[in-house]
C-alpha cells in the first residue's frame, strides 16, 4: 500500500502535529557545561577562539556557577589551569590543587549541582602529554613516549584527590590501558566506591580540540597523542574501547569529538546498556560560532539541531559549551 492511501504530510502539517509525534527531545537535563578555572585574581578573560567561554578565578568562579545554576543545568565538567606546572603534573593531584579548590567552593555554593572533574594530566604538565613522559632527543630534536604504566599511578591519585574534594563524577580522559580498573580500585580503596566514573571510552586524535588547548593551555610540547587517543579512521576499535571500560568498572560511556563521530555514537548505544555521554567538543563549537558571527548561519538553529543530532544518536547527556544558550532557548520555546 503507497501513494495516494499513505501520505506522510498527514502528521507534519501542522505544529500541534509534529510536536505530538516528535520522536527525540532536548531537555535542560540533557547538558553539562564546562567550566575553566584559573588561578590569579579577578580573572574573567574570554578564550579567543571560543568566544563566550571564559576562564574563572575562583573570586569570579560563583558568578558563572549562579548562572549555570539557575538555568537548571545539573552539572558542570571542571578544568583546571595551574600557576605551577612540573614533569608528572603534580598541581593536578594536590590537594590545594586548582580543580579541587574550585570544587569545594562549587559544592559549599550549589551542593545540588554535580561536579564532575576531569581526570587527566595535560593541563598540569610542562610537556602537556596526559601521563609520565620518557623523553629522548634525536638530531636536536625532543622525542617522547608516554608511559602507560607509570602514568596510572599518578592518574589514581588525581582522581582520589579530587573525590576528597567533593567531586561527584570522576571522568578520566587520559585513554591510558587500564585507566578505568586502576582508577575504581583506587577510588574504592579510599572509601569512595559509590563515586561514578564517566569514561572518556571512546576518545579520538582529533583535529577538533584545537580551541581547548588554548583555552586550557595543554598543547604538547612535542610530538601528538596518536599514540595514546584513537586513529579517526576506526569504528571497529571503539567497541574495543568501550568494552574494556564496561569491564574494568566505568559507569557512563563517553564519545569524544561527537559530531563527526555520530555513527559511532549509535554503535556504542546499540551495543552496551550504560548512560551514553556525548561531547560537542570545543573546535565543533567555534566552527558555528565563527559562521554565525559572519551571519553566514542562523546560530541558535543550527547549535540546536546538532545537539538533536547528538541526542538523536543516542547520547543520554551532552557536555557542551552551548548549555546556557541551549538551556535559554529552551525555555523560550
Amino acid at each position: 500500500m503507497g501513494f495516494p492511501i499513505v501520505r506522510h504530510r498527514r502528521l507534519r502539517q501542522s505544529t500541534g502535529i509534529r510536536n505530538m509525534v516528535r520522536e527525540t527531545h532536548l531537555t535542560v537535563d540533557d547538558f553539562i557545561q564546562p567550566i575553566y578555572v584559573t588561578y590569579g585574581e579577578n580573572v574573567k578573560s574570554e578564550i579567543k577562539s571560543m568566544p563566550g567561554v571564559f576562564r574563572f578565578s575562583l573570586d569570579r568562579l560563583r558568578e558563572e556557577v549562579k548562572e549555570i545554576a539557575e538555568l537548571g543545568i545539573p552539572a558542570v565538567l571542571l578544568f583546571g589551569i595551574p600557576e605551577t606546572k612540573d614533569s608528572v603534573g603534580s598541581s593536578g593531584f594536590a590537594e590545594d590543587g586548582i580543580v579541587q579548590e574550585a570544587t569545594r567552593l562549587i559544592k559549599s555554593w550549589y551542593p545540588e549541582l554535580l561536579v564532575i572533574a576531569d581526570t587527566c594530566l595535560c593541563e598540569f604538565t610542562d610537556h602537556g602529554h596526559c601521563g609520565v613522559v620518557h623523553t629522548t632527543e634525536i638530531d636536536g630534536h625532543i622525542c617522547g613516549d608516554v608511559l602507560n604504566d607509570e602514568s596510572l599511578e599518578l592518574l589514581v591519585k588525581t582522581a582520589v584527590s579530587q573525590a576528597k574534594a567533593g567531586a561527584d563524577i570522576i571522568a578520566p580522559s587520559n585513554m591510558m590501558d587500564g585507566f578505568v580498573q586502576a582508577i575504581r580500585a583506587g577510588l574504592d580503596e579510599n572509601g569512595f566506591n559509590h563515586i561514578p566514573i564517566m569514561s572518556y571510552s571512546v576518545k579520538y586524535a582529533s583535529a577538533f580540540y584545537g580551541p581547548f588547548r588554548e583555552a586550557a593551555d595543554s598543547t604538547p610540547q612535542f610530538g601528538d597523542r596518536k599514540s595514546y587517543q584513537m586513529d579517526p579512521a576506526n569504528a571497529r576499535e571503539a567497541l574495543r574501547e568501550a568494552e574494556t571500560d564496561v569491564l574494568e568498572g566505568a559507569d557512563m560511556l563517553m564519545v569524544k569529538p561527537s559530531l563527526s563521530y555520530l555513527d559511532i555514537m549509535r554503535t556504542i548505544k546499540d551495543q552496551f546498556d550504560l548512560p551514553l555521554v556525548a561531547y560537542n567538543v570545543s573546535g565543533e563549537y567555534a566552527m558555528v560560532k565563527a559562521a554565525a558571527i559572519q551571519g553566514w548561519i542562523d546560530e541558535k538553529k543550527v547549535a540546536m539541531e546538532i545537539l538533536l543530532s547528538m541526542k538523536r544518536a543516542g547520547a543520554d547527556m551532552i557536555i557542551t559549551y552551548y548549555a546556557k544558550d541551549a538551556s535559554r532557548w529552551l525555555a523560550e520555546k
